[in-house]
C-alpha cells in the first residue's frame, strides 16, 4: 500500500494525492448520495500525461480505478471502488483551442459545461445543457452522454463530440476522431460516449458548437394538472412544431422552485410547461403564436411570456433549480431517471401518483416533456425507519413501469450502480454478453470503473496457464464465468 502511494505521489506530487480518511470522504459519492465508497487514495492529475502514468501504475499493480469529474452524476457512476484508486480530473480545466470558423472547441475533461458556452458565445453555443451545467464537467457529460432541457431539438452529448483523446485501461493513449464530423470506420466515439468510465478516460475532447439562433421566444403555461399539460405537449409536436425545449413541472416541484427563486408561479397551478422556440425570426414568430393558441385550446389557466432576456433567465433559473430546491420541502429525496413514449406521459404520471399514494411518499415530477424523459423526485425522511428503503423500492417500480410502457430505464443519468439491476428488464442475456465483449475489448483486466453498469460483475475470460484469482475476485467484486 505504501509503495503504491509513493508511486502516485511521484506522478502528481504529495499535495495532489489524498489518503487521509476524513479528506477522502469528499469523494465518497456523487450527486446520488445513497451509494458510497472509500478508495485507497484519490489522485488529482494536472495533465493527460499524469493520467496516463496513473493508469499504468494501476494496470501494473492490478488495482481497479474510477475516474471522477465534478461529481454531479445521479446514478452512482463515480462512486469510488473500495481498495481502488480514484482519478479526479477536476484540475484539468484548459480550453485548448477555439476554432469557430469550423465550429469546434477542444477542451480538457474538467472544463465545465457552462464554461464551454461562455468560451464560444455570443455568436455560438453548445446545446447540451444539463441542469447542473454551471458545475458539471465535460468529461462527465461524455461519460454519461448527458442531455438537458434543449436535447429535444438539438440532441445529446453524443451528437456534439467529434474527437477524443483517451487513456485506455493499460495506460496506452488512443485518438478517436478529430474535427471531422464523421470519419470512416467503426464509430468508436459513439461507443465511448455514454460508456460511464468503463472503457477509459477522455483527456481531450473536441466538441461541435452551433451558431446562436437569431430569435428565442420563451413562455410558461399553467394548467390544472399534468394530464392536460401532457396532452398539450403531444398537440404541439403533432402540429409540426419542434420546440428548442419543452419542460414540465408538477405542483410539488413548482412549490419547491418558487420558494427558492420567487419567480411568481401561481400557487394554485397543477402543472407548468416551459416552452421555448428558437430560430429565424420569420419562422419563430408565427410558430410561437401557434403554441399560444394550442395552450389556450388545451385550457391553460394562464401564461407568462418572457418579455426580455432577464425574464427568460428567471424562467430557466426556476426550472433548473428544481433538484436543489427540493431541500426546501423535504429532508431527503431519491431522484430517478426514466423514459416513456411522449404520448404515454399522462398514463405514466397517473401511475406514479398511484404508487406515491400506495407507498405514502410524495413524488415531485420535473422532466423533459418533449422526449418523455421523467425525473421523479421521491421525498422521504431518512430519520424515519424504513423510509429510505421504501423510497428506493418505489424508484425501482417507476423504472420498471417506464420499460413496460415502451421506454427506457434511463434517459440521461446513466446506469452506474443505481440502475444496473434493471438492465436485464430492457436487454436479453445475449445483448448483455455483447455489451460485455465490447467492454472487455477496451478493458480486458476489468480495472476501469468495475461494478458499474453491468448487472453482474464479470471478468473477461480465462487467463492462459494455471488459474490465478483476479484481484477483483479476491475483493468479492466480481466472479469468473
Amino acid at each position: 500500500m505504501r509503495h503504491l502511494i509513493r508511486e502516485l505521489e511521484a506522478i502528481c506530487g504529495r499535495e495532489r494525492v489524498v489518503t487521509h480518511a476524513h479528506a477522502l470522504r469528499t469523494f465518497e459519492s456523487d450527486g446520488l448520495l445513497h451509494y458510497k465508497g472509500t478508495p485507497l487514495a484519490a489522485a488529482l492529475p494536472d495533465s493527460a500525461e499524469e493520467v496516463q502514468a496513473l493508469v499504468r501504475v494501476c494496470h501494473d499493480a492490478r488495482i481497479p480505478w474510477v475516474a471522477r469529474g465534478s461529481g454531479t452524476g445521479l446514478s452512482g457512476g463515480a462512486v469510488p471502488v473500495d481498495d481502488g484508486i480514484l482519478i479526479v480530473l477536476s484540475r484539468m480545466r484548459r480550453i485548448i483551442e477555439i476554432d469557430l470558423e469550423n465550429q469546434r472547441i477542444v477542451v480538457e475533461p474538467g472544463v465545465t459545461n457552462a464554461e464551454v458556452g461562455r468560451a464560444v458565445g455570443p455568436g455560438h453555443f453548445y446545446p447540451p445543457d444539463p441542469s447542473s451545467q454551471i458545475i458539471c464537467s465535460i468529461g462527465g457529460n461524455v461519460a454519461e452522454n448527458s442531455g438537458g432541457a434543449h436535447c429535444f431539438k438539438y440532441g445529446f452529448t453524443t451528437n456534439y463530440v467529434t474527437g477524443l483523446e483517451v487513456v485506455l485501461s493499460n495506460g496506452e493513449m488512443a485518438t478517436l476522431g478529430g474535427k471531422e464530423l464523421d470519419g470512416p470506420g467503426y464509430d468508436l466515439i459513439g461507443v465511448f460516449v455514454g460508456s460511464e468510465g468503463t472503457l477509459g478516460i477522455a483527456t481531450k475532447i473536441t466538441l461541435r458548437v452551433v451558431p446562436t439562433p437569431e430569435t428565442t421566444r420563451t413562455l410558461v403555461a399553467y394548467f390544472d394538472g399534468t394530464d392536460s399539460a401532457g396532452r398539450t405537449v403531444s398537440d404541439i409536436v403533432a402540429g409540426g412544431i419542434i420546440p428548442a425545449a419543452i419542460e414540465m413541472m408538477d405542483s410539488l416541484s413548482m412549490q419547491a422552485c418558487e420558494e427558492a427563486t420567487h419567480a411568481g408561479y401561481p400557487p394554485e397551478a397543477g402543472a407548468a410547461l416551459v416552452i421555448e422556440l428558437d430560430g429565424p425570426e420569420a419562422e419563430c414568430a408565427p410558430l410561437f403564436e401557434d403554441v399560444i393558441a394550442i395552450c389556450e385550446a388545451s385550457h391553460a389557466t394562464g401564461m407568462r411570456i418572457a418579455q426580455d432576456e432577464a425574464e427568460r433567465a428567471l424562467i430557466w433559473k426556476t426550472r433548473k433549480a428544481a433538484f436543489a430546491a427540493m431541500g426546501r420541502i423535504t429532508p431527503n429525496y431519491y431522484v430517478q431517471d426514466g423514459v416513456v413514449p411522449r404520448t404515454r406521459l399522462p398514463e405514466a404520471l397517473r401511475r406514479i401518483d398511484e404508487l406515491s399514494e400506495e407507498y405514502g411518499l410524495k413524488v415531485a415530477n420535473v422532466f423533459h416533456a418533449g422526449d418523455g424523459n421523467l425525473h421523479p423526485l421521491i421525498c422521504y425522511d431518512a430519520s424515519h425507519g424504513g423510509e429510505p428503503e421504501r423510497a428506493e423500492e418505489l424508484a425501482g417500480l417507476i423504472v420498471a413501469m417506464c420499460v413496460e410502457l415502451g421506454g427506457s430505464i434511463t434517459g440521461e443519468h446513466g446506469v452506474g450502480v443505481d440502475k444496473k439491476r434493471y438492465l436485464s428488464k430492457m436487454f436479453s442475456e445475449d445483448d448483455l454478453d455483447a455489451f460485455h465483449r465490447v467492454r472487455c475489448a477496451f478493458d480486458p483486466g476489468g480495472l476501469a470503473n468495475p461494478t458499474k453498469v453491468m448487472p453482474t460483475p464479470r471478468l473477461c475470460g480465462e487467463v492462459p496457464g494455471p488459474y490465478r484469482r483476479h484481484p477483483l475476485e479476491r475483493a468479492g467484486l466480481a466472479e469468473r464465468f
